[in-house]
């Protein structure tokens, strides 16, 4: 109860004081409240249906739909006001930041952000190219009550520079000039915005390949200095070299070294190494592992800077992971990457567990409203599960799996937020209208 209200009365200080603007930040909070309340996919006819059935709340059907539809909410202001009220966002003194992107796919043609999107992950059956939105995503990694978690913090909406020149309807947002960005370019956008917010904290993304470049590191190492970091995987075929001798070379003319001896591709050098990998014991994937590995200090000609490299051997197969950041240990290089699935599992919460993926909304600012809802939603939550004094039980067990479920603690807030008591928000005294009915429905997603 009181952790749902010191989390929510905050956000509805960004609303104006006004008559309009008190209604709109009480609609706001259960808004929130319906997308988090695990009964049904967050489409908006549901959510409408929760707001009038649950929490008892009489909202006129065509001012909820232009409410939803707002370009006044101010996102702007009510993000930075969330990531104040994360508990403790540093891991070992620095800022775990995840970066990916994901595809949500539609069946309407003229909604928001949609084009025919390449997804590497389709299966046999599916097509390559699906008509879906891409988003690029950046979250926060960081342990909660024992397990790794991604809080979504920030996001962009990557439209093809192809469907901007074709001027398609569904690519543009009223009021606004729409301009190509890449997915690096947009990327350093948001982590630029979260160092302004988080300042003088250093920052460490941690993401795939195709993120992990010198396109991402070269513009925000620009602005942020040596307090940015970078840990990736390396490809097979990338070269490595030596460090550049200390002692400049008798007789020898010209600038000094930047890099020392080709020392040849990561392939070449996992073959050479194998033999003297050596047990770390690594927490990783909920569990203490022990890992074969080696670890080589080598300069990095794609981010010209040198970079710890950890190379991890299973039975047949290897990896090799690099780090900008040359205080991290080998344990923990492992560790911060192995937390990077986490981002994966995020999607997996916006788009099936919470629904964003069921919902065809067209409108530009009905789509940017329903993602920040759908992301801010599964934000609060993990707060709510930081800032709770107990770890919640695991309702549904799995075997191998101990820790407790993002859906877990959406059921716990779902049970506090339809008390009947439930008006330290928004100062509402207005009564659920069928108590047997709730209890019903908290039985069933039980």
């Amino acid at each position: 109860m009181f952790i749902l209200r010191d989390i929510l009365r905050p956000l509805q200080n960004d609303f104006s004081s006004t008559s309009l603007g008190r209604q709109r930040s009480r609609w706001f909070v259960y808004i929130l409240l319906a997308f988090i309340v695990p009964f049904t996919s967050s489409i908006s006819s549901n959510i409408l249906r929760c707001i009038k059935t649950l929490f008892g709340i009489h909202v006129n059907r065509r001012r909820f739909y232009t409410f939803m539809g707002s370009s006044k909410l101010p996102w702007a202001k009510l993000w930075p006001r969330l990531w104040s009220m994360i508990p403790d966002p540093e891991t070992d003194g620095r800022l775990l930041v995840a970066l990916d992107d994901f595809i949500n796919p539609k069946t309407g043609r003229k909604i928001f952000g949609c084009s025919h999107i390449f997804d590497h992950a389709a299966k046999a059956n599916q097509s390559k190219y699906p008509w879906a939105q891409n988003v690029v995503l950046v979250g926060l990694l960081k342990r909660i009550k024992g397990r790794w978690a991604c809080l979504p913090l920030a996001h962009r909406f990557y439209l093809p520079k192809k469907a901007i020149a074709s001027k398609s309807d569904n690519m543009s947002i009223p009021g606004e000039a729409t301009s190509f960005h890449t997915k690096l370019e947009q990327a350093a956008q948001m982590l630029l915005q979260l160092a302004h917010h988080f300042v003088s904290v250093p920052m460490t993304v941690v993401c795939d390949s195709w993120f992990g470049n010198d396109g991402l590191f070269k513009p925000v190492r620009k602005h942020l200095g040596a307090s940015f970091h970078l840990l990736s995987r390396l490809r097979s075929n990338t070269i490595l070299y030596s460090m550049a001798p200390t002692k400049r070379i008798k007789g020898k003319r010209g600038r000094p070294c930047k890099y020392g001896n080709r020392l040849g591709t990561c392939t070449e050098i996992a073959a050479r190494t194998k033999t003297q990998a050596s047990s770390h014991r690594v927490f990783l994937y909920g569990h203490y592992r022990d890992v074969l590995v080696t670890t080589k200090l080598v300069m990095l000609k794609t981010l010209k800077c040198p970079v710890r490299v950890v190379w991890i051997f299973r039975k047949t197969q290897w990896i090799a992971l690099f780090s900008t950041d040359l205080d991290l240990t080998t344990e923990q290089i492992i560790e911060y990457y192995g937390a990077r699935w986490k981002i994966e599992s995020g999607f997996k919460e916006i788009k099936q567990d919470i629904g964003s993926s069921k919902s065809q909304t067209r409108n530009a600012h009905a789509v940017i409203n329903h993602i920040n809802f759908s992301m801010m939603a599964a934000t609060i939550t993990w707060i709510y599960g930081e800032r709770l004094l107990n770890i919640p039980e695991r309702r549904h067990k799995v075997r191998g799996r101990n820790s407790f479920a993002f859906s877990d603690l959406r059921h716990i807030i779902a049970k506090v937020a339809l008390t009947d008591d439930f008006d330290a928000v928004c100062r509402t005294h207005d009564k659920l209208p069928r108590k047997s009915f709730v209890d019903t429905l908290l039985r069933m997603v039980a």
